[in-house]
């Protein structure tokens, strides 16, 4: 019997938990009731469990063999501050709140998998199952991290998997390196001499020199990066001025920078402070400049991402994984573990994304078809990472 047949008759179960946690989605660090229902299916289905970690995380811990080998399983819990648009019965009781990302898929799925090897211990080691709260923006990731998680659970490598709309439904899209990028953020603010509109002469307009900053910035990829490198400098906001005839003493800029290396955040960050200081000196104002550094880019690691390829392709076939699809401009706090431990971070297809499907969107739902194969696609890693036997 395939992993996958063996998964299925569970599957009304998993789709009754996913549409339960998408009815009941919470926020970053405030995934109580969430945390509350993955403890209570791991310890029904006889698995040790810790609990607070990094606030709301939760890791299971399933041990079999006698081997010292140990591997770590990353699902995310939280939801969207997004008001859903769904009529169908599971919708969000939230106002304001709704998973629009496919994190009650996730969560589910991994709880699925954690059943079945917790039944069956057809592998030798131990399994860290991580269920972790505030990817959305708020580095839960990283806070598990400095909750002491690899020192609590030391494992030798971490997995993760994303739902991604666009793809077949099933299917599988694993990247042998840059899988997402950082998410950096920029705020910009030109400080000028205010003065009437009618008689600019006597001031310093830095709403020119905003306008001038913004038409500069666009210049930074196209003409400061090798074209060999992806990335992407966005203004986001233009904040002045607040009457017809008033040149303000004021303009606020910010925006998002998106790269997939170290190097390239650190070029774009230093064009971005040189031009900032070149149109101040051009216009006679001032520019005060700051740089945040947000979400690393997601990196898999080779080895890792082909054990991934392989797992998926003994599922679904070699012609249903896609390890040609190009990374995604997007951002995952799943980089924080991979700064620290080999790993692999692979998307599942959730089906066609037209109609107002698409991630981050108030129309969104989870395909809940893709739950066998998105647990057994877990069943399979863990199988072929720790072997019966070996």
């Amino acid at each position: 019997m395939s992993v996958i047949d063996r998964v299925r008759p569970a599957h009304s179960r998993l789709k009754a938990i996913r549409r339960d946690i998408h009815a009941h989605p919470e926020l970053a660090f405030m995934e109580h009731r969430t945390a509350s229902v993955v403890v209570k299916e791991l310890e029904t289905a006889g698995i040790e469990v810790h609990q607070g970690i990094g606030g709301t995380g939760v890791v299971g811990v399933i041990r079999a063999g006698r081997s010292l080998r140990a591997i770590g399983l990353r699902a995310d819990m939280d939801a969207l501050s997004i008001t859903e648009r769904n009529t169908f019965e599971h919708r969000s009781t939230h106002e304001g709140c709704m998973h629009a990302c496919g994190h009650d898929g996730h969560t589910t799925m991994l709880l699925g998998a954690a059943q079945v090897l917790a039944e069956h211990k057809g592998f030798d080691g131990t399994v860290y199952l991580i269920f972790q709260p505030a990817e959305e923006g708020e580095g839960g990731g990283r806070v598990m991290i400095e909750d002491g998680l690899f020192e609590r659970f030391p494992m030798e490598s971490v997995f993760g998997m994303h739902n991604w709309p666009g793809i077949p439904a099933g299917q599988f899209a694993v990247h042998a390196g840059p899988v997402m990028a950082s998410a950096d953020r920029f705020d910009i603010r030109v400080l000028g001499t205010g003065a009437h509109a009618a008689m600019p002469h006597l001031g310093a307009d830095p709403v020119a020199a905003g306008a001038a900053l913004v038409q500069a910035i666009q210049t930074i990829v196209s003409r400061t990066l090798d074209p060999a490198d992806a990335a992407v400098v966005s203004v986001t906001q233009f904040h002045a001025g607040e009457a017809y005839n008033v040149i303000p003493d004021r303009a606020e800029l910010s925006g998002t920078v998106r790269a997939f290396s170290e190097l390239v955040q650190q070029r774009i960050e230093q064009r971005l402070g040189e031009l900032c200081v070149g149109i101040g000196d051009a216009f006679g104002v001032r520019v005060d400049f700051e740089y945040r550094r947000g979400y690393p880019p997601t990196i898999n690691t080779p080895a890792e991402a082909a054990l991934c390829v392989e797992t998926a392709t003994s599922l679904v076939g070699a012609d249903k994984v896609d390890t040609m699809a190009r990374p995604s401009m997007g951002a995952e706090d799943f980089s924080y573990f991979l700064q620290r431990k080999p790993g692999a971070y692979v998307w599942i297809g959730n089906g066609p994304g037209e109609g107002g499907c698409m991630l981050h969107n108030p129309n969104y739902d989870f395909n809940d078809e893709i739950l066998p194969v998105g647990v057994a696609y877990w069943v399979e890693l863990v199988n072929r990472l720790l072997p019966a036997g070996k």
